[in-house]
């Protein structure tokens, strides 16, 4: 538990600006996000914690805010791990952190990440396959409402701001050392800048429900877009610039 926190404005100022954010007197959904991501980390490193922190892939985070939280307002985190899940590439599991305000539940974040591993093998020596979750119907992708040049040291900026210093986010030499060719954007951040996008058209009250795709190698221009959906709220994703390839697709849904 982190109890009773004062929100820094300096840092929360900080933050808006590298995500895109207007400076206002409410908090960015996505900005309490880093405020548990500690609590996040002391569970993951904990002696008990059964899975290596290296490794884990963040693959989906859901964020419902049930209010706006002042910046004036102090806080409490709280943070716990649930929804073991079977996957295609080993196991899935969900960090859950609360945010109250006094005896007020303000904020929920589901972090989903995926531990990949071999799958269990039958009797008869055959890998076991994990159910997979049922396919949405496909819609048409809908056209750029925006092309952004993503730069190449916003992952060291993000790092600095939120306090995931992940080796693959800082240099392409640091990424290149686990697998990737280029150091690649936070997902966070890029739930950030899209929530930044649209946040003229969010409610008080909503969930954002954010699925991360290819990651995005750094430097990079991308399509942003988003479409109101049929019962008022918004869907939105960031692609390729170039091929089309999906970095990050969400859903914004009124509470």
């Amino acid at each position: 538990m982190l109890k009773d926190h004062k929100i820094d404005r300096a840092h929360l100022a900080d933050y808006n600006r590298v995500c895109g954010f207007a400076l206002r007197e409410t908090v960015p959904s996505t900005y309490l996000h880093i405020l548990s991501f500690p609590l996040q980390m002391v569970l993951m490193t904990d002696a008990s914690f059964p899975y290596a922190l290296m490794g884990l892939v963040h693959v989906r985070n859901r964020i419902d805010q049930l209010r706006p939280v002042l910046a004036s307002e102090v806080v409490t985190f709280r943070t716990r791990v649930g929804n073991l899940q079977p996957h295609d590439k080993g196991i899935t599991f969900d960090l859950i952190s609360e945010a109250w305000v006094g005896a007020e539940k303000v904020w929920v974040d589901y972090s989903t990440y995926l531990r990949r591993q071999p799958a269990p093998r039958t009797e008869g020596g055959k890998p076991a396959k994990a159910a997979k979750p049922a396919k949405a119907a496909a819609s048409e992708k809908p056209a750029a409402s925006a092309f952004w040049n993503v730069p190449g040291d916003i992952g060291r900026r993000y790092g600095a701001i939120s306090g995931d210093r992940n080796p693959i986010h800082l240099y392409a030499a640091t990424a290149k050392l686990l697998g990737f060719p280029q150091a690649i954007a936070h997902g966070m951040w890029t739930k950030a800048a899209c929530l930044a996008a649209m946040e003229s058209r969010l409610p008080d009250a909503y969930s954002v429900d954010v699925q991360f795709k290819l990651p995005v190698l750094l430097p990079a221009k991308v399509a942003f877009s988003s479409t109101p959906t049929a019962d008022g709220g918004l869907e939105f994703a960031v692609n390729d610039a170039r091929k089309g390839k999906p970095h990050v697709a969400g859903v914004v849904t009124a509470l």
